[in-house]
């Protein structure tokens, strides 16, 4: 009995193990931050041997969808409408030399995906261009059958357009944005206002903005923020009360921020303070509680706590860690700025020039990542780079130009941001195929 009680123990313990390791939705977790604190497997000293451990083999080219992880499963869309599952360690339906690995289960949304998935409380959820939102048995078991092992949703919720913003799940409510001008918050369990069969769900409330959302909103302290093509980021409240009325349930905004051009990044928060791109070459800073001397008027107006400015656009999302805020830019360049808005910044209205910035080939569209000191980014040019976060390795001690830890080829240029989970290095390819890379 003591040795299959100490058997379940390791058990549970390694599962719990795996689940904080995960990467659930679009920049690890609620606040989008982009950086996973639990990696530890791949750091600075060993990240020069990054190789390819696998792919996994869609049917579609991947395009902006990043990959989710969760319980041993990642996660990916395509643009031949559909969802992939497939085992994140690349052993269960995988083969040949070099490894190729077939689905678990797949599902389709009758069109394409640039949206990413989200997992949680064993659902999985994704948008499409036909403007539904999907959930679907995150372990491809209800709803599911035949032998390729294609699965049916548990529920859909239709909105005005396509989606493009990934789902973003927080205490109990599914948010995403459309390009219908809205955003929406929907019961996640699919209970509350959902019904008939197939099960179909009308939002917990929505909210409008002036223009299309392709950004995938951050939630924080109450607060949910998504950034929208009218040069604007949003804060609304998270629980669809304050500010929301009618039936069904509008939501005005609790603030808003203008930029100098679309907003196609989405925000990242941190410490207080929200960070977001937009098409005007810049990266911004704004007091996420919207109560700082920057923000007045009625309805309440945001002014920047702290701009960055790029040779190109920012459609890049920033990720935060170690007291940095890093970001990619279209002039091939990935910057880290000081997140707390002091070092190397000044001037009236306050500007940040980079701690460090490093070169890719192409332009970067996708977002980067950050684990374990070392900060990834894919880039169109077809290459996974891998910097020094702390920008000292293999950077230059004036210019602070640093150079790659590691560049390792994928099978097309890639949009698809990376997802760093249990010692993998995830990110879609335009080849088709979900990259995975890893130590030998």
């Amino acid at each position: 009995m003591r040795r299959a009680l100490r058997a379940t123990i390791a058990v549970v313990f390694a599962a719990v193990l795996l689940a904080g390791c995960d990467w659930s939705m679009f920049r690890y977790g609620a606040e989008q931050t982009g950086f996973n604190p639990t990696e530890s497997k791949i750091g600075v000293r060993n990240v020069g041997a990054l190789s390819q451990q696998f792919v996994g083999v869609t049917g579609g080219s991947i395009g902006f969808s990043s990959a989710a992880v969760a319980n041993g499963i990642a996660y990916i869309g395509t643009f031949d409408a559909k969802l992939y599952a497939f085992d994140a360690a690349g052993k269960t339906n995988c083969s040949s030399v070099p490894i190729k690995c077939a689905p678990l289960w797949t599902a389709s949304t009758t069109a394409y995906i640039d949206s990413s998935p989200a997992v949680a409380n064993g659902v999985v959820y994704i948008g499409a261009d036909n403007g539904l939102l999907f959930a679907f048995d995150a372990a491809g078991k209800v709803n599911c059958s035949g032998s390729t092992h294609t699965c049916t949703p548990l529920w859909t919720a239709a909105t005005g357009s396509s989606i493009q913003s990934g789902p973003t799940v927080a205490n109990g409510v599914v948010y995403v944005g459309s390009n219908d001008y809205k955003l929406y918050a929907f019961d996640a369990a699919g209970s509350t206002n959902c019904s008939g069969v197939p099960k179909t769900c009308a939002p917990l409330w929505s909210a409008g903005t002036g223009s299309n959302v392709h950004s995938s909103p951050a939630v924080a302290n109450g607060v949910l923020y998504v950034g929208s093509v009218d040069s604007k980021l949003y804060a609304f409240d998270a629980a669809g009360n304050a500010n929301c009325s009618g039936s069904p349930k509008l939501c005005a905004p609790l603030w808003t921020a203008a930029t100098g051009s679309s907003v196609l990044s989405s925000p990242a928060v941190a410490n207080g303070v929200v960070y977001v791109g937009s098409e005007d070459h810049r990266l911004y800073a704004f007091d996420a509680a919207g109560s700082s001397a920057q923000c007045s008027g009625s309805p309440k107006a945001c002014a920047p706590l702290w701009t960055a400015i790029t040779a190109d656009r920012v459609e890049s999302s920033p990720a935060v860690a170690y007291g940095v805020v890093y970001v990619g830019s279209a002039d091939h360049t990935v910057y880290a700025f000081d997140a707390a808005g002091s070092r190397r910044c000044g001037g009236t209205p306050k500007v940040c020039a980079p701690l460090w910035s490093a070169t890719t080939g192409a332009q970067i569209l996708s977002s980067p990542a950050v684990a374990s000191g070392v900060l990834y980014v894919s880039s169109g040019d077809g290459n996974l780079y891998a910097f020094d976060a702390a920008g000292k390795k293999r950077c230059t001690r004036v210019t602070k130009r640093c150079r790659p830890l590691a560049a390792v080829t994928m099978g097309a240029g890639a949009f698809s941001s990376p997802t760093v989970a249990n010692g993998i290095v995830y990110v879609g390819s335009a080849a088709a195929n979900l990259e995975a890379f890893g130590l030998p």
